[in-house]
């Protein structure tokens, strides 16, 4: 079934639309969850919240695309679980966060909705500019919090090269940030 049809059947309140996400993104929705979790239990707790958010979302949204849509419920939602059961504790996510925090605008910067809106076309334009390889492997470290171990396999590298890689692609980052006038 096409994400339109899935979105009409949200707008018609009907409860199939919940099993035809759950069809074609369940697996997707999971795997978001289950990346910053590190739990099965806690990701399935997860994807079914992420099933009642869109449910409460949609209307009075109308999504293009459901897979971002759902995919971004999934993360935010799992972002705040991590965040409450690990307020103290350090894992996968604290150190992507940690990485990613040398390159992106300073916290003491002013910030409000008009400077949220540059920074997010600015990365896009960033992402946009990178060959497709660093790309991938930037949005598997940062958005899906994968492991260095685990894109190094999928990409059939060296854990070292994939760091390295990220890396340079933060120091691009933060010189294409500076470039466009944050304070980072």
């Amino acid at each position: 079934m096409e994400d339109k049809e899935i979105v009409d059947l949200y707008w018609e309140r009907s409860e199939s639309a919940i099993a035809e996400t759950e069809k074609k993104y369940g697996r997707y929705c999971h795997y978001i969850a289950y990346q910053i979790l590190e739990n099965n239990e806690d990701a399935k707790e997860i994807v079914n919240d992420t099933y009642l958010k869109t449910w409460q979302t949609i209307p009075p949204k109308r999504p293009d695309a459901l897979k971002p849509y759902v995919g971004m419920i999934s993360r935010q939602l799992a972002l705040n679980a991590y965040e409450e059961q690990h307020t103290q504790k350090r894992g996968q996510l604290t150190l992507v966060l940690d990485e990613l925090a040398e390159c992106l605008p300073s916290s003491d910067e002013e910030w409000n909705v008009v400077s949220g809106i540059a920074l997010h076309d600015s990365l896009n334009i960033f992402l946009r500019g990178l060959p497709p390889k660093t790309r991938n492997v930037f949005i598997r470290r940062y958005w899906y919090t994968s492991s260095i171990a685990e894109i190094a396999e999928e990409y059939s590298m060296k854990e070292s090269a994939v760091a390295m890689l990220l890396l340079r692609t933060r120091n691009k980052l933060k010189t294409h940030l500076q470039k466009e006038g944050f304070n980072v």
